[in-house]
């Protein structure tokens, strides 16, 4: 068998060989080569080397072959191959003398003695005319010696999906030519725009409910000044706020920003990842919207506004368009605003807080925000910091740096009065609801229907200053320059804010009495306490379900059993001591005792994500489970408690308060839509009203009296802040539920005041100035429409009496001592002595009707339930009235028992169940309530 070794070769040039191949006469026409060399690969056919066995012309079957002759004028085999190898050198290229190599052989082949050599022979001269590793060469293309090149093995299985490294590389190569392409394509595409003239951006219109208009905020608040015109400080503060290495950078940070959008991504907040020079170009030629396209062009404008101003013109440019709250825009304005000085006039403290606010204008201005104070001092301290880093301030006047409150602000009159509260109320309604952003409202051009009714908004300014403002006298009453008030109006059913008063004057007083959280809400945080316990199906220590007449200790100072936090025994109001006092009672009269020991029954926990449930934000400061949540330690707002007093009114149910009801862009045109309002049953109907039902006797029977007035079925809880720095009164009526909040704060330095000695009272407490400003508001407010009742559908139990505790309690009451006498159980026709159902106190020597006894009626231990001790004898017989303690005799053991509410007297024709041989008051003077 014949292997070809050699590639066919191309038609041989006639000029570049002087002889023919063998068997192609002279002068014939050429054509081309197809002459292949081949080598013998099959068995040796005689007598060749390594084959000793075989004879020569022996076949491989074993007959004997004769050698083939060369007939004359016949070249051998050896020969004619030669010659035909020596005709291909020339076509192939090699040159003349390979041609003449390849002759030779062919030659030295002819002389052989066999023609297995010249084959041999032929194989050498092909591989020297073609040369190493060249097609035909017998060594399989690699030119290494002969040895075949082995064949690459197919992937299979897993190994097929991964790219090779030819297509890892190539895919690269591809992608960064692909940026590239596109890098240059964005930058011949987008060109630096006009500029986005603030002077002609649009306002924003607020209106009423009803369409009038409430106020419009299209002023802007912007002087432009030179970069000279700014303190240095003022320069390295906004440097070190936002691109500390602005001067050194290029225009865009591709670092900054692939790290921003990956802590976005993940979730660590929202972050630009833009330099000065990108929140330049955002700010001076493009539109704030959140989009691909708009950070696209932002980057390629960047890089070209970079190559045509310089790094002074861009920071002017930046600081004269950043916005810093209080409708301040540019470094100049927002100095104003704030400190009342020139930009040029900023020393490192002053700025290093106007750069802060840079970050979050709204949320860091801690005037507006007093509840934000710690962040806003945090990012304030961080910007000292790297002002000290890069050497703009030294280390030493950093360490003696306070932080600069600054003023309150003062706006143009179209804000004064409320307008300035509501708008900046309903702009972060908006904002922290993600309907709009800061950046958005700032653009202009919405018109923004609010949820406030302008006659019960005017009600409510009318009721403040009826009730409170026309008594102050500032002049003569230090005490008085400290009052502040705040209201909000919820309508339950919708949870629309109706009406909301934030201060005298937006102008005079810029921070929101109604929406600011930094006052404690005191005793109107206890019936959610007392709701959380119905919701929880809880229990006092001993066992016994707490409803509205479950009896409690309400000694002061008690310490609180089952709490495992550390002792805890809070004081009462004026430290009285009340003895066993029924739930109800105690809310009537805000016992702390008898609430902390009912925090600590129902889970402080419990406790607090009841509050939760019912609309106090779960973030509101202090709002710990501790017992002490009981007594209102948490800084809510009054528009936060308004809310969860709406849910209580709407028998449980809880949706977000509102205070937008339209919202378009574009004069009208373009209709943005509102989060749809969820309402969910937070608490249990019988949660709910049974604590609605238990909250009417404070009206009717405790502190919050003068609600009587409003001339409607009304259920609420006054409350007080420590050291009395404000008093509240939260109450609602089926259509409305209003919270008042009289706060003290001192106008120059922002700290909290006490109201002792206001108004020329000696103390301001949550039935007074609120409660009367609620009542006047309310009446207005629902003037005109008919009132309603209450449908309350009570818990289990809940108008069931309780018998009192069998543990022992302190002598209740702060006056009298205690007289013994011997106990009798009398019968009504002697009027001698009044019966209790369980024995009751302690009465003076039974007489006869008519006789009067000294000093046995009084009962100061006040712990009796069911009928009351008697001060003298009954003057009548079956039926006669008694006085002091008597009982209205009707041929029944003498004393009836009180309802849950104190309101059928025991013991005694005195509110609440005074004891004998008092004028009763609301706990009887020296004694508990009868029950």
């Amino acid at each position: 068998m014949l292997r070809r070794v050699g590639a066919p070769r191309g038609p041989r040039d006639d000029s570049s060989s002087a002889s023919t191949g063998a068997g192609q006469g002279p002068g014939e026409p050429r054509t081309p080569e197809t002459t292949q060399v081949l080598r013998r690969v099959g068995a040796p056919r005689s007598g060749e080397p390594g084959d000793p066995g075989k004879k020569p012309g022996t076949a491989p079957d074993g007959t004997v072959r004769t050698p083939r002759a060369n007939t004359p004028g016949t070249a051998s085999r050896a020969a004619r191959t030669a010659g035909a190898l020596g005709a291909a050198g020339p076509a192939a290229a090699v040159g003349a003398g390979t041609a003449n190599a390849a002759g030779q052989a062919g030659a030295a082949a002819a002389a052989s003695s066999s023609s297995e050599d010249a084959t041999a022979l032929l194989a050498a001269a092909a591989g020297s005319a073609d040369g190493p590793g060249a097609p035909g060469d017998g060594a399989g293309n690699d030119g290494k010696g002969g040895k075949g090149k082995k064949k690459r093995p197919k992937r299979t299985g897993w190994r097929r999906i991964i790219p090779t490294w030819r297509m890892v590389l190539g895919t690269f190569l591809f992608g960064v030519l692909l940026v590239i392409g596109l890098f240059f394509l964005g930058y011949s595409m987008v060109n630096i725009p006009p500029a986005n003239a603030l002077a002609t951006k649009q306002s924003n219109v607020y209106l009423y409910a009803d369409g009038s208009q409430l106020a419009r905020d299209g002023q802007i608040n912007r002087e432009n000044v030179n970069l000279a015109q700014v303190s240095k400080d003022a320069q390295h503060a906004v440097l070190a706020a936002e691109d500390r290495d602005f001067y050194t950078e290029s225009a865009v940070d591709p670092k900054a920003m692939l790290r921003a959008a990956w802590n976005t991504a993940t979730g660590k907040g929202t972050q630009s990842g833009s330099t000065i020079t990108q929140q330049y170009v955002k700010n001076y030629y493009l539109a704030q919207e959140q989009t691909v396209t708009r950070k696209a062009k932002e980057f390629f404008i960047a890089i070209k506004l970079d190559r045509q101003k310089s790094k002074n013109e861009i920071l002017e440019g930046y600081l004269n368009t950043s916005y810093f709250g209080r409708n301040a825009y540019g470094i100049q304005s927002a100095a104003q605003a704030y400190y009342g000085v020139d930009a040029q006039n900023l020393d490192p403290a002053r700025a290093a807080y106007l750069a802060a606010l840079v970050n979050a204008p709204s949320e860091y201005d801690v005037v507006a925000h007093p509840e934000n104070k710690a962040a806003a001092v945090a990012r304030w301290n961080y910007v000292l910091d790297g002002m000290v880093k890069k050497g703009w301030l030294s280390a030493a006047k950093r360490a003696g740096m306070q932080f600069p409150m600054p003023k309150e602000q003062t706006v143009s009159t179209g804000m004064s009065g409320q307008r300035g509260y509501l708008v900046e109320a309903v702009k972060h309604y908006l904002t922290t609801n993600n309907i709009l952003t800061d950046d958005q409202l700032a653009t202009g051009g919405y018109r923004i229907t609010t949820t406030i009714q302008k006659n019960r908004q005017d009600a409510f300014v009318k009721a403040v200053n009826d009730q409170l403002v026309a008594k102050l006298d500032k002049k003569n009453n230090k005490v008085d320059n400290y009052v502040r008030a705040g209201g909000a109006s919820v309508d339950p059913k919708t949870g629309e804010v109706v009406a909301m008063y934030g201060g005298i004057d937006y102008v005079k007083q810029y921070t929101n009495g109604a929406t600011r959280g930094d006052f404690q809400v005191g005793s109107t945080f206890k019936p959610f306490v007392f709701t959380s316990a119905v919701q929880n199906g809880s229990t006092t220590q001993d066992g016994r379900q707490i409803t509205p007449n479950t009896m409690y200790d309400g000694t002061n100072e008690r310490p609180v059993q089952g709490w495992s936090g550390g002792a805890y025994a809070p004081q009462n109001e004026d430290q009285k001591s009340y003895g066993q006092i029924t739930v109800t009672k105690a809310t009537d009269l805000s016992v702390n005792a008898v609430y902390a020991q009912m925090a600590v029954d129902v889970g402080p926990s419990k406790v607090k994500q009841t509050a939760i449930d019912l609309g106090i934000p779960s973030g509101t400061p202090d709002l710990q489970p501790y017992p002490s949540i009981a007594l209102g330690t948490a800084t809510a707002s009054v528009l936060d408690m308004a809310e969860g007093y709406a849910t209580l009114a709407n028998h449980g149910k809880h949706g977000q308060y509102s205070l937008v009801k339209k919202l378009t862009k574009d004069s009208g045109t373009d209709e943005i839509k509102l989060p749809d309002p969820t309402v969910k049953q937070a608490v249990s109907r019988e949660a709910a009203d049974t604590t609605t039902a238990m909250l009417q006797s404070v009206v009717e029977n405790g502190t919050a009296s003068a609600a009587q007035a409003a001339g409607r079925p009304t259920a609420g809880k006054t409350g007080t802040a420590e050291s009395d720095t404000a008093a509240w009164f939260a109450g609602y009526t089926p259509d409305l539920a209003t919270v008042v909040a009289v706060m003290g704060q001192d106008p120059v330095t922002a700290q909290h005041k006490s109201l002792y000695g206001a108004l020329g009272l000696p103390r301001i407490n949550g039935g007074g100035a609120p409660t009367q400003i609620w009542t006047q508001y309310t009446q207005a407010a629902l003037q005109g429409t008919p009132a309603s009742d209450f449908d309350l559908q009570l818990a289990s139990g809940a108008d069931q009496p309780q018998e009192p505790s069998t543990g022992t309690s302190a002598t209740p009451g702060t006056t009298g001592g205690q007289n013994t006498g011997t106990p009798t159980t009398g019968t009504p026709t002697t009027g001698g002595t009044t019966a209790s159902p369980t024995t009751g106190g302690t009465t003076g020597t039974p007489t006869t009707g008519g006789t009067t006894t000294t000093g046995g009626g009084t009962g100061t231990t006040g712990a009796t339930t069911g009928g009351g001790t008697t001060g003298t004898t009954g003057a009548t017989t079956g039926g006669g009235t008694t006085t002091g303690g008597g009982t209205t005799g009707t041929g029944t053991t003498g004393g009836t028992t009180a309802s849950p509410s104190g309101g059928t007297l025991g013991g005694g024709g005195t509110p609440g169940g005074g004891t004998g041989g008092t004028t009763g008051t609301d706990a009887g003077a020296g004694g508990g309530p009868g029950t």
